[in-house]
């Protein structure tokens, strides 16, 4: 009865193994990720994903390695027509305009405007109204070519990355959603595999310190031995006819149309796009084209109804009129540019782009879509891994 006993709990040494390198793998992918904010004690009781704990670096390489060389701003901005967005915001532009005129006039010729009778009002209405398409289009054609100013890519991806942990928790998960699974299911099979020897060693050599060794070898080589598995080789081999590559290298294809779709969806979009425009370190330049485009119409408008309006008003109100004008138009961009974001999202093409472009990219390239994850503290994974190993092994012990 001693002997079976002994025999049984020598056999379950390499499944006992199996069960501890899928619990540290497992626990090492949920460690990247979760929780998303830190929990403990500072700086040393506790814990925060690895991911979002360094989600300003990660976000920075991301836009280095993918996103800003295979975006151009300048080249999607080119596909924006003037026409088609003038026609998109058109109709609620004309109210916010109407508006503007009355608080404009009433602020800085509140008795001229208030004589003028209602149909001299519809005129000018009118006439600003009709002047939309030309001085829209005049502004997208300064906004293209001064797009490097005004929309820092960079900054927008980086921003919303570092305020949205949560999303780029999605962009990896998503990415690799079929590698992860895999790191957690391998520490199941290393892990028997490795647990072999070690039961051999026990059989012939029943030393204290042999059980918690063996665990502390099986947490460190099933996470070591899953991610290489996952990146390694780069480039495709042939072995007895057997195609073999990095699992993550070998779903380009797949991967990169899941990650510009994150992309285009979440990060690089219109409604994105016009935040950081009106919000971003660009904002200013956006402000003097504004200026730049109103002050003329005005100018024009001004010539074409009264030669000598501003005289009548006064140098000071004169100019304090444009002023307003422009910091009002400013102001209320959100109010009509979001109608825009349908057209803009369909004439961008963002995602279909990207997805394009990441499906030519070397393996050396691509590789740095997920990679960055894992390098920035990949030994603090194996490190975990190998430590709950070893605890799993003295409780091994314990048992035998």
């Amino acid at each position: 009865m001693q002997w079976i006993l002994e025999n049984y709990l020598l056999l379950l040494i390499p499944f006992t193994s199996g069960i501890v390198g899928y619990v540290t793998n497992y626990l090492a992918v949920k460690m990247m990720f979760y929780p998303i904010e830190f929990i403990g004690i500072r700086p040393i009781f506790g814990w925060q994903g690895l991911i979002p704990m360094k989600r300003r670096e990660m976000a920075e390489i991301e836009v280095e390695l993918v996103l800003g060389k295979l975006l151009s701003v300048q080249e999607l901005t080119e596909r924006l027509d003037p026409q088609m967005l003038t026609a998109s915001i058109e109709r609620r532009l004309k109210q916010v305009l109407r508006k503007i005129v009355n608080q404009v006039m009433q602020e800085s010729a509140p008795q001229l405007w208030a004589s003028l009778p209602v149909q001299a009002k519809n005129l000018v209405y009118k006439r600003v109204e009709a002047d939309i398409p030309n001085v829209v289009h005049k502004m997208v054609d300064d906004f293209k070519h001064n797009v490097d100013e005004i929309i820092d890519i960079k900054e927008l991806v980086v921003g919303h990355l570092v305020n949205e942990p949560e999303l780029i928790n999605e962009i990896f998960l998503k990415a690799g959603e079929k590698e992860f699974p895999f790191i957690e299911k391998s520490g199941l099979y290393f892990g028997f595999l490795f647990g072999l020897p070690t039961m051999v060693f026990w059989y012939f050599y029943q030393a204290w310190w042999i059980l918690p060794l063996g665990g502390l070898a099986v947490g460190y080589l099933t996470n070591w031995i899953a991610i290489k598995i996952i990146f390694e080789p780069k480039h495709p081999i042939k072995i007895f006819g057997f195609t073999i590559q990095g699992m993550f290298l070998k779903r380009q294809k797949e991967v990169s149309e899941v990650y510009s779709d994150i992309i285009e969806r979440k990060l690089i979009n219109a409604k994105n796009i016009t935040d950081i425009v009106l919000n971003g370190s660009g904002s200013a330049q956006l402000l003097e084209i504004i200026e730049l485009h109103v002050n003329d119409a005005i100018e024009r408008y001004v010539a074409i109804a009264q030669p000598y309006f501003a005289l009548g008003v006064g140098s000071e109100k004169y100019y304090r009129m444009k002023e307003l004008a422009v910091q009002q138009i400013f102001d209320s961009s959100d109010k009509y540019l979001h109608y825009a974001h349908e057209y803009a999202d369909g004439a961008l093409r963002v995602g279909e782009d990207l997805c394009a472009r990441m499906q030519l990219l070397s393996p050396e390239e691509f590789e740095g879509v997920l990679r960055p994850a894992y390098q920035a503290d990949e030994w603090k994974l194996i490190v975990v891994g190998a430590i709950l190993g070893m605890i799993a092994g003295f409780m091994q012990l314990y048992i035998v």
